[in-house]
């Protein structure tokens, strides 16, 4: 596994998380779509993927799932899935992953990561340490 600094890679994902958040919510005018994972959080090291959380309303999850398939996801099947979650990965070259939630679940800890190493640039240097050293795995 390869590692990129933030002026790698970030700006990139930023484009491409607004250009995805657009479509998604054309798709779904009623969910949550917030940046996830690292290239949302400043100064951290990272593949270079994106990361997108969709949050939902709990029974309009299954339809959500097969929406989302129209902009070129599939359910990622060697990940955890829940009835209140379910990641799904780009078919096409974008390196993307969408992690649909239902809104108020446990799941929702994706964006209490995400906010947490925002707020302390401590974590986000213990955050990128732990990560390099799983660099060449």
């Amino acid at each position: 596994m390869r590692f990129y600094p933030a002026e790698q890679y970030q700006a990139a994902c930023r484009k491409m998380f607004e250009r995805y958040e657009r479509d998604i919510k054309k798709l779904l005018p009623n969910a949550r779509v917030e940046h996830v994972g690292a290239s949302s959080i400043p100064l951290t090291v990272s593949k270079g993927d994106l990361d997108i959380f969709v949050g939902i309303q709990f029974n309009e999850l299954e339809d959500a799932l097969e929406r989302l398939t129209t902009l070129g996801f599939k359910e990622k099947f060697d990940t955890l899935r829940t009835p209140e979650l379910c990641m799904l990965e780009s078919i096409s070259s974008d390196d993307v992953a969408l992690q649909v939630v239902a809104n108020g679940s446990e799941f929702e800890c994706f964006l209490r990561f995400r906010d947490r190493l925002r707020a302390s640039a401590d974590l986000v240097e213990k955050y990128n340490t732990l990560k390099m050293s799983c660099e060449g795995w």
